[in-house]
């Protein structure tokens, strides 16, 4: 356990500083997107396809241009753009590569699918200018299911891809397991569902682009998690130099994954700047999120697990399909969610076989991305009602069960041939037990309500390396970063990371990392991140990589540093560099003295003739960091109680418990956020949220009338405690923590519900969990009583 507020010991690593980012950010100084406004701008709106599925016959823009405020409008003929094309090292039986065009050409494939940009003077011209188009469509059967997908009975989605399947890979069979299925004491099964939800960052996805004539570049300021990629892209489909386009994110109001692949609107926008050489703006609007954006979870499993008395787990077998909507996305592929599932599975549960199958399908709905924590809320759902129902099955405690199966001895190489650093998944599970029984809730009941506990145990892999990508044989592999550092004369320090923050607090973590670097004061750091003209390449911040990879980068390069400021000070004092080392203190101490940093980076800048032949002048470094093998694993056990109405079928939450287990917390309170985060948004999808559409491949949640977001009234106060196994292998010995929240939480919900439900013999395996279900299950008792 740390202590919370200042560490004592001088170290800024582990201690609640204030956030760098507080004062700005709070007091309405943020600068966001939609926030910056230049001279002669023009507002972009998009055409959108009306139509599921359909041929394109025509598009007229003709009367969008006389609309009074309308400059210009393009279709995809007009704009020219090459397609983005997300690509797997996979043979065809395997992956089928699709193409996703900037705007949509001859054919659209989704309700909301971009068909054409309208720029004019103000939003509301350019909205008028959207009205004034007409567009001419064949209609085509919609493929609106992943049954009408898999039965590919009419026209497919795409040509290249007759049965609707995009990618289908069997990653793991256990020669025998037949054999050991056919010869266990107890066999259980679950086939569970989970709602296609959206990602839905506070802040909708924008870019504001403008051509800079005199640097011959394309200057794309957008709310991306991925700079880097937007602007291979963007150079890719216009024919452009990636020097000749620099993309900056202004700070930037949630991304959760959505914003982690490459937008075809932010391409349309900056293309439309560069050819009419004026800015252009783009915002979306909620309508537009909710209903053209990327969208992910909606997944189906058909699961069983062979068990022997004891309640130990002999084998394990899963078909995941995975409903991708209309296209592959860039840079994942349709690939992201079934491969996922089907390397990481097992999770925490030592596992003896192993069999998987996984799909993408493609449909005519809104594509998906990697949404927070990118298939595991679903199979950690999927293997914690493997661990009830066998319980049941042999009146075992499912708790104990859990215990028999989990992982204890590290590091554990498991049937997925992955490799398991060390972590607490025992101790997590215990700790989390008894935070429940000592505040009394195994015992709580409910005048007129029923009360349930239920657990979930999981880990997640985090600060995934080009090792780890490269597995799933993606052509673009993400993994390494960089970080570059320098020391100005008055001693502070500028560093520049690959990563960047979408809310995370990086301007705070990640200069608390440097400061017990270099020894110095947390406040002489500054972060400069999200410029893709201020470091060569960067893989931007998802799957919870920042701290673990970006931070351990800039550790990299703050030792590299220091090394410099110790060569200098042995120098100029005459000593061996040997015995010269940081004070903590911003200095470097040299034999019988002390050197501060300011008389180093004087000489370094000002009066270089005083340095080493062989040194140049200028202090400033430069490090790259990759996780090699399999990544690390930060783990967690989530305990949560809830009450369910028979009157009503509603179910309120009473206690959530969660135990975690990231390594070293660089800053706990920032943890802490993002693990609660984190939770509601596991709770939004366990018993609210899901994204509808109709047989016509309408959707049917365009407003928050009907995507049912929580809000603070049914999300609990949720405990937080820590347990801290530290990463052998990064900088601090830090793991990722942006996604453990989101993973545990719909599992410990529906576990406790069907805890609750356990009287009436009925037992629900997908979520949402509907209220009528509930309802049902509760009446007949309900009426008996």
């Amino acid at each position: 356990m740390r202590e919370p507020g200042f560490r004592t010991d001088g170290t800024w690593v582990g201690a609640d500083v204030p956030r760098r980012e507080d004062p700005r950010l709070l007091a309405g100084r943020g600068r966001f997107v939609d926030d910056i406004t230049l001279p002669r701008m023009l507002h972009a709106a998009f055409v959108r396809s009306t139509e599921a599925h359909a041929l394109l016959t025509s598009v007229d823009l003709s009367e969008v241009r006389g609309v009074p405020g309308v400059v210009a409008a393009f279709d995809a003929a007009g704009l020219g753009l090459a397609d983005i094309t997300a690509l797997l090292d996979r043979p065809a039986e395997e992956f089928t590569p699709t193409s996703m065009p900037v705007l949509a050409r001859d054919k659209v494939r989704y309700v909301g699918e971009p068909v054409a940009v309208v720029l004019a003077t103000d939003p509301y011209a350019a909205e008028d200018g959207v009205e004034a188009a007409v567009v001419d469509y064949e209609p085509l059967d919609p493929v609106v299911t992943e049954t009408a997908a898999l039965a590919a009975a009419g026209a497919p989605v795409h040509d290249e891809a007759p049965g609707n399947v995009l990618v289908d890979v069997s990653l793991f069979a256990t020669e025998g397991i037949d054999a050991v299925f056919d010869a266990a004491h107890t066999v259980v099964s679950v086939e569970a569902r989970t709602g296609r939800q959206n990602a839905l960052p506070l802040e909708t996805r924008g870019v504001v682009a403008d051509w800079d004539d005199r640097d011959e570049q394309l200057l794309v300021r957008t709310c991306t998690q991925v700079p880097h990629q937007v602007r291979t892209v963007l150079a890719r489909c216009a024919g452009l130099d990636e020097k000749q386009v620099r993309v900056t994110v202004p700070d930037m109001g949630g991304g959760f994954g959505q914003k982690c692949v490459v937008g075809r609107e932010e391409i349309a926008a900056a293309a439309a700047a560069r050819r009419l050489r004026r800015p252009v703006k783009w915002i979306e609007d909620r309508r537009e999120a909710l209903t053209a954006s990327f969208l992910a979870r909606e997944q189906h499993y058909t699961a069983r697990a062979a068990f022997d008395a004891d309640g130990a787990i002999l084998a394990l077998e899963a078909d995941v399909v995975c409903d991708m909507g209309a296209y592959s996305c860039y840079p994942f592929t349709a690939g992201i969610e079934p491969l996922m599932a089907s390397a990481e599975m097992p999770g925490v549960y030592r596992v003896p076989a192993y069999r998987v199958r996984g799909r993408a399908v493609t449909t005519n709905k809104a594509p998906t991305a990697p949404y927070r924590g990118v298939s595991r809320p679903q199979y950690v759902m999927v293997m914690e009602r493997l661990m009830e129902r066998a319980a049941r099955s042999l009146g075992l405690d499912a708790l104990d069960v859990r215990r028999r199966n989990l992982i204890t001895e590290f590091p554990y190489r498991g049937i997925n041939n992955i490799t398991y650093d060390p972590g607490s998944y025992l101790e997590s599970l215990d700790l989390c037990e008894r935070v429940l029984r000592d505040e009394g809730w195994h015992r709580h009941t409910e005048p007129g309500r029923v009360v349930g506990i239920g657990y979930s145990c999981f880990s997640e892999r985090t600060g995934y390396g080009s090792g780890a990508f490269a597995q799933r044989k993606m052509q673009v592999v993400p993994g390494f970063d960089l970080s570059q550092i320098t020391m100005d004369l008055d001693g502070t320090v500028s560093v520049t990371t690959g990563t960047l923050s979408h809310g995370q607090s990086h301007e705070t973590t990640f200069a608390q990392i440097v400061a017990d670097r270099l020894g110095v004061p947390y406040d002489k750091v500054k972060i400069v991140q999200g410029d893709t003209d201020r470091i060569t390449y960067g893989w931007g911040s998802f799957a919870s990589r920042s701290v673990t990879i970006g931070g351990s980068a800039a550790s990299a390069a703050a030792v590299k540093l220091g090394d410099q400021l110790r060569a200098l000070a042995a120098h100029l004092a005459g000593v061996d560099v040997d015995t010269c080392e940081l004070d903590g203190r911003g200095g470097v101490r040299a034999a019988d003295r002390t050197l501060p940093f300011t008389e180093l980076a004087e000489v370094a800048y000002l009066r270089s003739h005083l340095l080493p032949k062989d040194v140049g002048p200028g202090l400033t470094a430069t490090a790259s960091f990759d996780v090699g093998g399999d990544g690390t694993f930060s783990n967690a056990t989530h305990g949560c109680v809830v009450a369910l109405d028979p009157g009503t079928g509603g179910v309120e939450i009473l206690r959530y418990v969660c135990v975690e287990d990231c390594g070293v917390a660089i800053h706990p309170r920032v943890v802490e956020g993002q693990a609660r985060g984190g939770i509601a948004q596991g709770i939004a999808g366990a018993l609210f949220e899901e994204v509808l559409y109709d047989e016509a491949g309408q959707p049917l949640a365009p407003s928050f009338m009907e995507y049912k977001v929580p809000t603070a009234a049914e999300i609990p106060d949720v405990r937080i405690e820590h347990l801290e196994t530290p990463c052998a292998f990064t900088a601090n010995g830090a793991k990722g923590a942006g996604e453990g929240g989101t993973i545990g939480a719909p599992a410990a919900v529906l576990n406790a519900v069907n805890d609750a439900l356990r009287g009436t013999g009925v037992e629900l395996d997908s979520t949402p969990i509907p209220r009528h279900a509930i309802f049902a299950a509760l009446a007949p008792h309900e009426e008996a009583s």
